[in-house]
Parts: C-alpha cells; sequence; structure tokens
C-alpha cells in the first residue's frame, strides 16, 4: 500500500491549483541577466516548501533591520512596488509574483531606481503566507489582480477565503489593505468577502472610491484599462 498521501505534493506542500501563467514571451537577454545575477540576492529567505519544509517563520527584523514590512500580492510589471520602495524608505516591501517575465521587469526597475528596501518571491503569495509571523505586516496591496470574468472562475479570484484567512492572519491589527480594480464584479466580491475576514472598508464618500491613493502610480493595467473606457475602482480597508 502506497504511503503517499493524494493531499500533498512530493515535498510536503498541500496541494494548491495555480491558475494563471508562470512563463510569457521570451525574456531579453538583459532581463534573463537580472534574473541570474539579481533575483537570489532579494529573496526573502526560504518560502518554497522544497527549502522551508518545516515552514519556519521569516526573520523580518534581520531582513530589514526592523522597518514596518509591507506587502504586495502580485505586484504585476513591478511599477508601483518601486515606486512605494523609493517613496517610503522607511518601510520594506515584499513582492510576490510567480509571472517570471514580469519579475524580469521588476529586477530591471529595482536596478535604475537603486531601490534597497524591496525583496522578491518569485511564487505563490500563498507559500508567502505560510512562512510570514502572525501579525506582522503593516500594508498590503493587491492592485488589478486577474478578474476572471467568468462565473465559474469566480473562485479563482484572490478575494476568497483560501486567501483572505491567511493574509488576515499576517497583518497587524490596524494594517491597511488597498485593493484596486477596474472590474465592478470584482468590486462587489471583494466588499462582499473582505469584511467577512476581519476587515473594515474606510470609505465615507464616493471619492474614496473613485479617486487613486495621494501616492499611486498609475501601472500599465490601469492605463490599459481607461485606454479600454473602463473605470478604476480604489478600496481600502483597515485590519480589524
Amino acid at each position: 500500500m502506497s504511503d503517499k498521501n493524494p493531499d500533498t505534493a512530493p515535498t510536503g506542500a498541500p496541494w494548491r491549483n495555480f491558475y494563471g501563467r508562470r512563463h510569457g514571451k521570451t525574456l531579453r537577454p538583459s532581463q534573463q541577466g537580472y534574473l541570474e545575477e539579481d533575483l537570489a540576492k532579494l529573496s526573502p529567505g526560504p518560502v518554497d516548501w522544497d527549502v522551508n519544509p518545516d515552514r519556519r517563520s521569516l526573520d523580518l527584523d534581520a531582513l530589514f533591520g526592523g522597518k514596518d514590512v509591507w506587502l504586495e500580492i502580485g505586484f504585476g510589471g513591478g511599477e508601483h512596488m518601486v515606486h512605494q520602495a523609493v517613496t517610503y524608505p522607511e518601510a520594506g516591501i515584499i513582492g510576490c509574483e510567480p509571472f517570471i517575465n514580469g519579475v524580469a521587469m521588476l529586477l530591471g526597475k529595482i536596478r535604475a531606481a537603486g531601490a534597497e528596501n524591496i525583496a522578491v518571491h518569485p511564487g505563490d503569495a500563498r507559500d508567502m503566507f505560510d512562512v510570514l509571523p502572525e501579525a506582522s505586516i503593516s500594508r498590503a496591496f493587491l492592485l488589478y489582480p486577474d478578474p476572471w470574468p467568468k462565473k465559474r472562475h469566480h473562485r479563482r479570484r484572490f478575494v476568497t477565503p483560501e486567501h483572505l484567512e491567511p493574509l488576515a492572519r499576517v497583518l497587524k491589527p490596524g494594517a491597511v489593505l488597498r485593493v484596486a480594480t477596474d472590474i465592478p464584479d470584482y468590486v462587489r466580491q471583494t466588499l462582499e468577502e473582505v469584511p467577512r475576514h476581519g476587515f473594515t472598508w474606510t470609505a465615507e464618500g464616493p471619492a474614496d472610491w473613485r479617486e487613486p491613493w495621494g501616492d499611486w502610480i498609475s501601472t500599465r493595467y490601469e492605463q490599459k484599462a481607461l485606454r479600454e473606457g473602463r473605470t478604476p475602482h480604489y478600496l481600502t480597508f483597515l485590519r480589524s
């Protein structure tokens, strides 16, 4: 009889369906160089199951020297995260992104900006949640996440219990969660699900979701939405 657990991978990791892309167009030589030369140096520590099967918590104080730690979930091309890192050098920012082309784009932007307060996990945010200490994150960003527009795919969206429960665990009381999306039904699901997991929506009037945050930098995903006539929404929550 096999002693393998059908609910786990060979590394011991739980089976987690992953629906997004991990690779896109062939990387340019410069981007491949960024990955080879910079990615390992920007690691937040052992995150994946093959290197941290016991799921030991990351030492964030050692990583960022005691700074407040922020988390960007799916950083796309990295322009927002680098902007935040340069604007707020007093914070350390961890970014999670499984799409390797986006990771390569980010690394180029980090070099150009000279940002030194960024750590990068080129993988699933759920693995990061496993190893972040409880109540350790002061601010989190979920910006233009994959909308999964078909109704049968809504369970793949980030704003579901599979993601929101561990996110709530790692956020400090009073931590800020920012969500930006141009999809009205994603707004609906966000406003239904996020408060159920220990968050309070801070909006007091329409400007609070129609106008971007004061330190916002428009991303390439937002620019595409605007070109195609879709309206961005900016939702701010506090961890209760």
